[in-house]
């Protein structure tokens, strides 16, 4: 037996990972345990919990894989030192970070740590789970190693990087800049901005193209004039603490664009459309490497990780905007899945050889005994329904009247989104459907949109582009004769951010859904994360209390239904 533990240590979505023989066998993030979102630190809850689930200790792990490097690209970082002589404290900062990591074998004692370069651990994470034998890669993101973006092609032989943007140039950063400068100041807020794009016009994409210049070469370029990243400290805090950044732009941007919005501001025209337009500048450097790697690889099959593989909007378009017919893209894109990326890429390196099987479902479960046990200490009142098939019925008919379910099932997802085991589903019928999750539960900005769950089979009905979306990472058009039907995941635009349901892959959802579509007509429901303004539930507990604090009106932890 060869155990791989895999960590993203010290960075936002700190997160650990066990590989057996090859296998995946857990993933999780330490947000879930802490109940801290994007929780950056040493990620001591995720590596009990896989250790545990594999049924060893540290004492059995062959290697520790961390998805960064710091000798990686040593001569590029040195060289921009000499030449850009950036700010003692910008040093400081880096050399901090690059200590703490280092601390890992402290916390870990005898065990090998090997460390893997960042990019290099986004590409495997993607590839060596992917359905193909043979794919270009594509890493693009904040920083890592040094290292925006990297790029090259994957078979069964291994993974080659031929390309990368270096430091201080970043898709990844000027996304999160230009989130920031439109009041959303957290870090994760970029998916607010892509829900806003829609409700405006890209009538900042000239200017923009002046703050992401495009290159012959199907790269890209800052201009350094509108970030201050580069050259002084931005305090980045990435200690066992939620993860913070200080403001990303300079008074260039400001200059060129005009006042930033304040975060209590309310939103005018003015900041939809600047959405629009960063929304539209980032597609269009994306897709000027993605023409790049077309021109350059035989291949039409894409493999896309790091955290820009979040902009679901994007890569919904890969295959009307490039030549990659087919894409794929794991369920944890970024940070926390470089721990999957490292490991596997550890794995492949000792000689094993295969590919993991793919799967989101790899965190924590918890038994029927343990949900009884809390549910009776509880003093609510619940039903068991061990006949899944009257279980699925029951619950279809309360979604089907418009009522909002909690749902929790099975072992919890790994990566950003909730894909049936921990999610919160109601009717897509019911245009108020919105307003009534942002009220009861949600209370979330009120143009972010809902995502459809919808069975495979049923794509090509609904939606104008059919495939496999098992993970919710592309936004696809809705057929426009459909779109009245479903009110409640129809973005603005038409479009949805859909999940595509396999029998094999979550049965007990699917047959959920059947179930509904026998009742309504539509095969999907709305599906949105078990949580409010917190991470994804994880513990059954966590579940009831989420549950008992808002207005859902039926949860579901396994065969047991709670009704208000």
């Amino acid at each position: 037996m060869t155990a791989i533990l895999g960590l993203n240590a010290y960075h936002a979505d700190s997160a650990a990972c066990l590989v057996v023989d090859g296998e995946i066998v857990g993933a999780v993030e330490e947000e879930r345990f802490l109940r801290l979102k994007h929780w950056a630190g040493f990620p001591k809850e995720a590596i009990d919990w896989c250790l545990s689930e594999g049924g060893i200790t540290l004492d059995d792990v062959d290697v520790v894989a961390v998805n960064q490097d710091v000798r990686a690209n040593l001569g590029a970082r040195i060289g921009y030192a000499l030449k850009r002589r950036p700010s003692p404290g910008l040093v400081l900062e880096r050399l901090r970070n690059q200590r703490k990591r280092r601390t890992i074998g402290d916390e870990l004692g005898s065990a090998e740590i090997t460390y893997v370069e960042h990019h290099l651990a986004h590409l495997a994470s993607s590839f060596w789970v992917s359905p193909y034998d043979d794919a270009v890669l594509l890493s693009v993101d904040g920083f890592g190693d040094f290292t925006s973006c990297a790029w090259g092609p994957a078979d069964r032989n291994g993974i080659r990087i031929d390309g990368r943007v270096l430091f201080p140039h970043s898709l990844g950063l000027f996304y999160e800049a230009l989130t920031q400068y439109l009041g959303f100041p957290y870090y994760g807020d970029e998916y607010k901005v892509m829900g806003l794009a829609p409700y405006g016009e890209p009538r900042y994409r000239d200017q923009l193209l002046e703050v992401v210049r495009l290159q012959d070469d199907g790269t890209f370029e800052l201009n350094l004039d509108c970030f201050r990243h580069h050259r002084e400290s931005v305090g980045y805090v990435w200690d066992n603490t939620i993860p913070q950044s200080g403001t990303l732009y300079s008074d260039g941007l400001v200059e060129l664009l005009g006042p930033p919005r304040d975060p209590a501001a309310p939103l005018e025209d003015r900041h939809r459309d600047l959405a629009r337009s960063i929304q539209a500048v980032y597609e269009d450097a994306f897709f000027n490497l993605l023409d790049m790697l077309g021109e350059r690889y035989d291949s039409t099959r894409l493999c896309l990780s790091g955290g820009c593989a979040a902009n679901s909007v994007a890569n919904g378009k890969i295959h009307e905007r490039s030549r990659f017919t087919d894409s794929f893209i794991a369920p944890s894109g970024g940070d926390a899945g470089g721990a999957v990326g490292a490991a596997l890429h550890v794995w492949h390196e000792l000689g094993g050889n295969g590919r993991a099987t793919d799967s989101a479902y790899l965190g924590p479960a918890y038994g029927d005994d343990e949900i009884r046990a809390m549910l009776d200490a509880s003093g609510c009142a619940y039903d068991t329904v061990r006949d899944e098939a009257q279980l699925c019925a029951r619950t279809a008919e309360a979604i089907a009247s418009g009522q909002v379910v909690g749902w929790y099932q099975g072992r919890l997802e790994w990566g950003p989104r909730a894909l049936g085991n921990r999610s919160i589903v109601c009717d897509p019928r019911r245009a108020d459907m919105k307003e009534i999750l942002n009220a009861k539960i949600k209370r979330r900005e009120s143009f972010r949109p809902f995502a459809p769950s919808i069975l495979h089979e049923r794509v090509p009905e609904w939606f104008e582009h059919d495939a496999p979306v098992p993970y919710m990472s592309k936004v696809f058009q809705i057929r426009e004769e459909k779109r009245a039907q479903v009110p409640a995941v129809a973005h603005v635009d038409g479009s949805g951010r859909l999940q595509t349901v396999d029998r094999d892959a979550n049965p007990r959802y699917y047959r959920l859904i059947e179930e509904v579509e026998r009742r309504t007509g539509v095969p999907m429901v709305l599906n949105t994360s078990f949580n409010e303004n917190e991470p994804i539930v994880c513990r059954p507990e966590e579940a009831l209390g989420c549950f008992l604090r808002t207005e859902m009106d039926v949860l579901v932890l396994g065969d047991h239904v709670v009704r208000r």
